[in-house]
């Protein structure tokens, strides 16, 4: 027999590439990879595990790929509701941000989020935020898999003084990390009405010489494209694209308010979406048009925006609601089915995110990055179609256990520390001051 660090014995397990459900099947785990996926009677005859782990009513996926998020905004949870998108950035977050935002704000707010994340089976997020350095450490810290933007944007902030300073400062915090397993990083300036000609084009080249995904807000409201028509003459995604940066690299977040000729500029340059539909939905900025995005073959990804304007980090609910809204504004039941759905959750992230090769499928080689979710509860009750029933049915209360790089970092639905402490206590310590803080400038 093969001796093996972990074999993790399931009722299902979802590979996601191939699509379908694989019934009593286990997954080998050897130095935080995948070595093998195969019925479990086999896997018992062939294995010999230091850890074994059975899941006798579960589902197992790859790790949730959160595409989009501002992490350390869990501290601002709430406090611009039912607010549009500009006021709520205007009247709350901005100001806010301008009093709160510190390297030790960003720190406990990845943080918590990272926990909120991991015990909704998210294994990976791709982050956009002040103070990356502080992000890239909290998501280690809780043994969460990051790619962390490079912002950049014109104004200044406690962490840099004008795009530049943005620039130089990520950049150096990526060579800093370049070796870490779990952290990469995309470029990430903030949106196109925050961010001058000469950054944009800086990024493009950045981008090329480094080999980086580019992480954007683009077209999420209205107000946005009549903003770029009146001060450039051309709607954000043909600036964008004169500048650039409309290519295989882009990753355009949010992307709710595009023409026919935009959704099939995005299909020829290869670039993705970062569908947010709670965080639209909310801002009211409006509904994607996603089956035309998937019917034109782009690569769509699920993010969940920040807590800020979600409010959850929650994204097997983002996934419910994005395979319903599709449907519903299609009016066509069969636009992303469940299986699609689940992959835009998790191959498609990974895609967009230049990690497909080590994430985002149970596949030989890959990083063993699993969710396991229960179905024992009387309202996980019956399944017939695992994929369809995880999809539509379960809820982020249903995971367990949850796997990054083949470390356990979720046990009986606790994150746990690399000691096996509970790691919810030193998060929720400091989160009351930030509240308090918040609040005086709330009044």
């Amino acid at each position: 027999m093969t001796p093996v660090e972990t074999l993790i014995e399931c009722r299902w397990a979802v590979p996601v590439r191939p699509a379908g459900a694989l019934e009593n099947h286990a997954i080998a785990v050897d130095q935080g990879r995948i070595v093998a996926l195969l019925p479990s009677d086999e896997a018992r005859r062939r294995y010999q595990p230091a850890q074994r782990v059975e899941l006798a009513n579960h589902i197992v996926t790859p790790g949730l790929v959160n595409a989009h998020t501002h992490a350390a905004m869990a501290l601002l949870r709430g406090v611009g509701d039912d607010l549009p998108l500009m006021r709520w950035l205007n009247e709350r977050i901005w100001p806010l941000e301008k009093a709160l935002v510190s390297e030790e704000f960003v720190y406990d707010g990845t943080r918590l989020a990272a926990v909120e994340m991991l015990r909704s089976g998210v294994t990976c997020c791709s982050d956009m935020y002040f103070f990356p350095d502080a992000c890239a450490r909290a998501l280690r810290d809780a043994g969460m898999r990051g790619v962390v933007g490079i912002i950049a944007i014109e104004f200044p902030s406690a962490y840099a003084a004008d795009a530049e300073d943005y620039l130089r400062k990520g950049l150096a915090t990526r060579d800093a990390l370049r070796d870490d397993p779990l952290i990469t990083f995309t470029l990430a300036p903030h949106a196109p009405y925050t961010v001058s000609d000469a950054t944009l084009a800086r990024i493009a080249m950045l981008a090329e010489e480094l080999d980086l995904p580019v992480h954007m807000h683009v077209h999420e409201t209205q107000h946005e494209i009549d903003g770029s028509l009146a001060q450039h003459g051309v709607r954000p995604l043909a600036r964008l694209d004169r500048l650039g940066l409309a290519t295989e690299r882009l990753i355009a977040v949010h992307a709710v308010h595009l023409n026919r000729a935009e959704v099939d500029l995005l299909a020829e340059r290869g670039a993705s979406v970062a569908h947010c539909p709670a965080s639209n939905l909310k801002l009211a900025s409006g509904i994607a048009q996603v089956a035309a995005l998937l019917d034109a073959g782009i690569n769509v990804a699920i993010g969940t925006d920040g807590a800020a304007s979600n409010n959850r980090l929650d994204l097997l609910g983002e996934t419910r609601l994005a395979a319903l809204l599709a449907k519903g504004a299609a009016q066509d039941a069969a636009v992303m089915p469940a299986a699609q759905a689940l992959e835009c959750a998790t191959l498609g992230g990974a895609r967009a995110l230049g990690i497909e090769p080590a994430v985002g499928s149970i596949e030989v080689g890959k990083q063993a990055d699993l969710a396991a979710f229960d179905l024992s509860a009387p309202e996980e009750s019956p399944c017939f179609e695992p994929v369809s029933h995880l999809v539509y049915s379960s809820d982020r209360a249903s995971v367990s256990d949850v796997w990054v790089a083949g470390r356990h970092v979720v046990r009986a639905r606790q994150v746990v520390t690399h000691a096996g402490d509970a790691l919810s206590g030193p998060v929720l310590a400091p989160i009351a001051a930030w509240q308090n803080r918040a609040r005086q400038h709330l009044k």
